[in-house]
């Protein structure tokens, strides 16, 4: 069995190592040193070369690196095989991490209060409402969303999920499809987004949905935090929108164009919180066991895990 590694340069040594030990029948070969092209069965990769999936001719599978798959997608002539996203549960928690920090951050002011701090100035300025005051609203409704939603929920807030299909949630309110955004919206002082990159959410976050989001929450205004995709975003309607006060404040961890260039606006703004598309970082071994597993049950004609719908792009 051979597997093709075709991801960045200073990744790829790690996940072949992890490969060799765990899977020890695997030939491992690292793009562009493959070989014979014919005999790779299996793919593992993140934002691959162009043309790399479409000129192996006996592909089986394409393991993409991450939970995201849009890399993937984008490619030309991708072959007709199944394609596989990343699902774990230190994953899905560090996620939850993420999203938990900067909504509690946006809460308890704390970038006003570091603001005061580098004044050396000791003063109670804005008021502490309580989590149930708030009602933070995720839109995305798959593996990292319901794990963010129960956490969120545990702290108190006032939960709500946006998805593209019905859902159901124990205690949570549960919006879907485009006669449901309009509503959830208006319900929402706290945005949380987690959607996948497809042709119906590119540049979905902008100007007009921001519009939609509550006025009427204990924040100075609406909150917009991405973790999804860069490509979910509209960086200058963002921006307009923290000027117009459609947007009171933001953290961005995923970009239009990455790594976010130093020329950007966002960098300095004052209520942005920028990080470095690290909020759910993929753990290389935790990866190559994922892998080794998945392999071992397809070879035993069993049924893949994960596989991704390749018409709706998750």
């Amino acid at each position: 069995m051979t597997l093709l590694i075709a991801c960045q340069q200073s990744s790829r040594d790690g996940f072949a190592d992890g490969l060799r030990e765990l899977g020890p029948t695997l030939d491992v070969r690292i793009w562009p040193d493959a070989g014979d092209l014919a005999g790779i069965r299996y793919a593992l990769v993140w934002k691959p070369p162009q043309g790399v999936l479409a000129s192996l001719p006996n592909l089986k599978v394409v393991f993409s690196i991450g939970a995201g798959v849009d890399h993937v997608l984008g490619q030309s002539g991708l072959p007709d095989v199944p394609l596989v996203r990343f699902v774990d549960p230190n994953l899905t928690m560090r996620m939850g991490e993420y999203v938990c920090m900067n909504v509690l951050m946006h809460h308890r002011r704390v970038r006003d209060y570091a603001e005061l701090q580098s004044q050396a100035t000791w003063k109670e300025v804005w008021p502490q409402p309580g989590a149930n005051e708030l009602r933070v609203g995720v839109m995305g409704l798959g593996v990292l969303g319901c794990d963010a939603v129960a956490k969120l929920a545990m702290l108190g807030y006032r939960m709500a999920g946006w998805s593209r299909s019905q859902k159901k949630i124990e205690g949570v309110e549960c919006f879907a499809g485009e006669d449901g955004l309009k509503p959830f919206l208006a319900r929402t002082d706290i945005l949380v987004c987690l959607l996948p990159h497809t042709p119906d959410t590119d540049g979905l976050l902008n100007t007009e949905l921001f519009s939609g989001l509550a006025r009427d929450g204990p924040l100075p205004g609406p909150v917009l935090i991405n973790a999804g995709r860069g490509k979910l975003q509209v960086e200058a309607d963002i921006l307009k929108s923290l000027e117009t006060g459609d947007l009171w404040a933001a953290s961005l961890d995923v970009f239009e164009e990455e790594p976010l260039p130093s020329a950007s606006p966002l960098w300095a703004h004052p209520r942005v919180i920028i990080t470095p598309h690290n909020a759910s970082i993929s753990d290389d071994m935790a990866v190559c066991r994922y892998v080794v597993e998945q392999i071992a049950r397809y070879e035993k004609g069993e049924p893949l895990e994960n596989v991704v719908d390749l018409k709706q792009g998750y």
